[in-house]
C-alpha cells in the first residue's frame, strides 16, 4: 500500500486507508479473508491523507500541500471523487457534528485553525490557533485538538457524528 497514513471505517465495518502515491484503498471484510482493492485515485500528496465519512456515506479526504487553495474531495460510495470544497491551506483532520458541518484542520483565508463547512459549502473559522492537524468529538461536547507536540481538551459545545 504504500506509506500508509490517514485511515477511516464506513458503516459496514470496511477499512479505507490513504497513501502518499494518491490511492485511498478499500480494505473489506470478506469471508475469512481480507479483500483489498483500490478505492479512489487522487493527486499525490507530499504529507499525508486524512479520511472522514459523513451520515450518508460519502468519504472526505484531504491531501495537504504548500497550496492555499486545497481541496476536500468527496468520494461517493461508487468511488467517483468530485470537489466537495476548494480554498483551504494546509488542509488536515477532519470530523463531521451531527448536523452535517465538516471541521477541518488548515488555514481558511491567511487565518489557522479549524475550519467549519456546512453542508451548503460555506467556510469559517470556528477555532483560531497555529499548527492544528487534528481533530476528533468527544462525548460531552468537547473536542480534542491535535497538533504536532501535543493533544488538548477543548470545550467546543459541539456533538460530533457518531461512528458506526
Amino acid at each position: 500500500m504504500g506509506i500508509a497514513t490517514g485511515i477511516a471505517f464506513d458503516r459496514d465495518g470496511n477499512l479505507y486507508v490513504g497513501d502518499r502515491s494518491g490511492t485511498i484503498f478499500k480494505i473489506g471484510r470478506g469471508d475469512g479473508e481480507k479483500e483489498i482493492f483500490v478505492y479512489a485515485t487522487l493527486e499525490p500528496s507530499m504529507a499525508a491523507y486524512h479520511l472522514a465519512f459523513n451520515d450518508a456515506g460519502t468519504l472526505f479526504v484531504t491531501g495537504p500541500t504548500t497550496s492555499s487553495n486545497q481541496a476536500i474531495h468527496a468520494i461517493d460510495r461508487d468511488g467517483n471523487t468530485t470537489v466537495f470544497y476548494q480554498g483551504l491551506g494546509r488542509a488536515q483532520g477532519m470530523a463531521f457534528d451531527v448536523e452535517g458541518n465538516l471541521y477541518v484542520a488548515a488555514s481558511l483565508h491567511g487565518q489557522r485553525g479549524i475550519v467549519r463547512i456546512d453542508p451548503h459549502h460555506q467556510a469559517s473559522l470556528a477555532v483560531s490557533g497555529n499548527n492544528l492537524v487534528g481533530l476528533a468529538f468527544l462525548e460531552d461536547g468537547c473536542a480534542a485538538l491535535a497538533t504536532r507536540d501535543a493533544l488538548y481538551h477543548v470545550a467546543l459545545d459541539i456533538e460530533g457524528r457518531r461512528l458506526f
